[in-house]
């Protein structure tokens, strides 16, 4: 195991390989030697011993409060739950899926499954009925942990049709706490017994990828894959995981631990022995006040989080009257941040001395509340899911708070690449992950080789795991570039960029980014295949255009009755025509249409981590979109 942490590693320059004066290949080696034995379930009891008292975990508790965990006492509850799954006879092997909210349970149970040798099987608590079943079915789940008694509830018409199942627990009900009692029999030692068989080549979790289209595949990652991911990654992002300030490292998780991204960090911060506490409810309100009372050093977000925390602050500033104010300040902040970036690479002296003066100046006024909002403790965050962009990155830098941009996907065990300490280069994800090769096709795919690479995808029907990656490199499907200094930027999806009648390729990515951080729009869907012409479809931000209208002097009115609000469209059109300033004329938003509705979820039209589901929108918007090819 690492050990907790000393001086921080020197960063490791990338090796970068060109061809014909591109760059094509770029890797970093890793900054740990890799795990030969041993597998995660290992990580409860290892830091049992080496610090037993030290708090690892912090339960909320019915007031509200934080009771931490410690390492003993973790690793007591680890072992009893393991030895009542083995007391329900639970094998090595089996599958147990999880299926709720971002919980303590969750984790607890993930510990206890792997020391008790299952594999488990994260399920989204937002799931439908039907993709429930799919997975348990083509998992082979023996068991299932739910929740609530509404998500067992709901499951109950399907059970005939999953063979497989033969328990269903329930959180609220009390039944992981029955668990433990029912182990009470099973001897130490057989916890003991199946720990010592697991390596790092066994297999961990399946991970079933949400699915932009098709049915999810489920994603077979070992324990060794974790090693190499969160080890690598512990080492490199010493800030984080090694706090240098007087306040111990804390970590509060409202990412769903269903996403390899959440998960990962939570195994990270048990490795690392950093607090860990999680955040069942992403409420705006509840959210703000487990922020408050928590406190953490650092954070796991996805863009739309730290753009959300803008816009609000933005908001709120607007109606204290000081919407110009927080405008300056943000440029400060951008420039501040740039500034500080420069000098990292050499190409600048840093912030001038009235650049210096000016930050100081907005940061009780502005940048102090940002990071209030966040629980006034934050320094770091950890970004992933989509491009964050330029601005925003910059505007954080210089309010404070210094973000690890990542770009990662399930098969790789969330991050490939990541932004390395002391020289980041905002607008891109960073160089390769220590221990992680990247390299561009010819058709500009990125590839990805690592010890982090998933052994490949289950299928039940050809007797367990396929392998993903034959040849050592695997196929994301993402397209994306590489510059002089080795840093990956992702600019869309293989199968989502747009080929115009006019034989344009146009990337959706970039336009779809910039304008969802405008804040009086949600979502923004890119459209232009085998068309003339790029179009556009918006979906409307409900808080943000709840302030415009106050600020306006108007009241709220639903979403639907301003579809073809001249005002909005004013606005709409500034924002595609700043968005457009991006790319060349003909890859510009020409036309756009603003939607009635939201793109969600439980509408089918964006993953749990609201990634665009295309085929859904175009067939439910169809009418709306054949408007924007009619002569005006």
């Amino acid at each position: 195991m690492p050990s907790p942490y000393h001086s921080p590693p020197s960063l490791v320059e990338p090796e970068i390989r060109r061809l014909d004066g591109v760059v094509r290949e770029v890797s970093v080696p890793p900054l740990v030697a890799r795990v030969t034995h041993g597998s995660l379930a290992d990580i409860p009891f290892d830091n049992a011993t080496e610090a037993p008292g030290e708090p690892v975990l912090s339960r909320k508790d019915s007031d509200g409060g934080w009771q931490d965990v410690t390492a003993a006492e973790f690793a007591a509850q680890v072992l009893a739950v393991a030895k009542g799954l083995i007391a329900e006879g639970l094998a090595p092997g089996d599958r147990i899926a999880i299926m709720a909210r971002t919980t303590y349970e969750w984790t607890l149970l993930d510990f206890a499954a792997w020391a008790a040798g299952l594999v488990t099987v994260p399920v989204y608590p937002t799931s439908s009925v039907f993709q429930v079943r799919w997975i348990l079915q083509d998992s082979g789940a023996v068991a299932l942990a739910t929740e609530t008694v509404a998500q067992a509830s709901a499951l109950g018409p399907e059970r005939d049709r999953i063979p497989d199942l033969r328990h269903m627990w329930v959180f609220e009900k009390g039944h992981v706490e029955r668990l433990a009692e029912r182990g009470r029999d099973i001897p130490d030692q057989e916890v003991a017994v199946r720990r010592g068989v697991l390596g790092p080549a066994t297999l961990a979790t399946l991970i079933y990828t949400s699915g932009t289209t098709g049915r999810p595949k489920g994603c077979a990652l070992t324990h060794g894959n974790f090693f190499a991911e969160i080890d690598n990654a512990i080492e490199l992002l010493y800030p984080i995981f090694r706090t240098k300030t007087s306040d111990a490292a804390s970590m509060l998780l409202f990412l769903p631990l269903s996403h390899v991204f959440g998960r990962m960090v939570a195994v990270a911060c048990l490795r690392a022995r950093v607090r860990l506490g999680h955040a069942p409810s992403l409420r705006t309100e509840d959210l703000l006040a487990d922020l408050a009372s928590f406190r953490p050093t650092f954070l796991l977000a996805i863009p739309y989080v730290l753009e959300k925390v803008f816009n609000t602050g933005r908001a709120t500033a607007e109606k204290m009257g000081r919407g110009a104010s927080f405008d300056r300040a943000a440029r400060i902040a951008c420039g501040y941040g740039e500034a500080v970036e420069a000098r990292q690479h050499g190409t600048g002296p840093g912030p001038s001395r009235s650049l210096r003066a000016a930050r100081a100046l907005y940061d009780p006024l502005v940048y102090r509340r940002i990071r209030k909002a966040l629980g006034g403790r934050v320094r770091y965050a950890i970004c992933g899911g989509s491009p964050l962009g330029r601005r925003l990155a910059a505007f954080y830098a210089g309010a404070g708070i210094e973000i690890y941009e990542g770009y990662g996907l399930t098969e790789a065990t969330a991050a490939a690449t990541v932004t390395p300490p002391l020289k980041p280069r905002l607008g891109t994800v960073g160089w390769p992950l220590p221990g992680t090769r990247v390299r561009i096709a010819g058709d500009g795919e990125v590839l990805l080789s690592g010890s982090q690479i998933f052994r490949g995808y289950w299928d039940p029907h050809a007797g367990g795991v396929v392998d993903a990656a034959p040849d050592g490199w695997f196929a994301t499907g993402d397209i994306g570039e590489l510059d002089d200094g080795g840093y990956l930027s992702i600019t869309g999806r293989k199968k989502e960029i747009l080929i115009t009648a006019g034989g344009k390729s146009v990337a959706p990515a970039p336009l779809e980014n910039w304008l969802r951080s405008h804040p009086l729009i949600a979502q923004c869907i890119v459209l232009g295949d085998r068309r003339p012409y790029v179009s556009a479809l918006v979906t409307l931000d409900l808080d943000g255009i709840t302030h415009w209208r106050q600020m306006i002097g108007k009241h709220p009115v639903p979403p639907e009755l301003l579809v073809d609000d001249p005002e909005l469209n004013v606005i709409i059109q500034r924002a595609i025509d700043e968005a457009n300033k991006l790319v060349s004329r003909p890859e510009s938003i020409r036309r756009f249409a603003v939607l009635p509705v939201d793109f969600t979820e439980e509408a089918g039209h964006v993953t749990p981590t609201l990634k665009l589901k295309r085929a859904a929108i175009e067939r439910d918007f169809g009418k709306e979109i054949e408007s924007l090819y009619l002569k005006p």
